[in-house]
């Protein structure tokens, strides 16, 4: 059984995008949830990653300024430099 985490406990991250996109992968990595960019391909596989409340499984998904992505209770909102 999945729980839901209410908004106020989330923990929010912000990640400042230089260039058009960055692939979600590398992005777990660059905000600290993975060691490496194949830690972050597991993370996408398993399920747990969503990007705009949708569940997301392709591990380089392009993600732009103005996306949120959810693992968990940690939100990350991608913002343009």
């Amino acid at each position: 059984m999945k729980t839901m985490v209410s908004e106020e406990k989330m923990q929010k991250v912000s990640f400042e995008l230089n260039g058009e996109f960055v692939e979600l992968n590398q992005l777990l990595k660059l905000v600290g949830l993975c060691d490496s960019g194949g830690a972050g391909k597991m993370l996408v596989a398993s399920g747990d990653v969503k990007v705009d409340g949708k569940q997301e499984l392709r591990k380089t998904a392009k993600i732009r300024a103005g996306q949120l992505v959810t693992v968990g209770d940690i939100r990350i909102s991608v913002d343009p430099v």
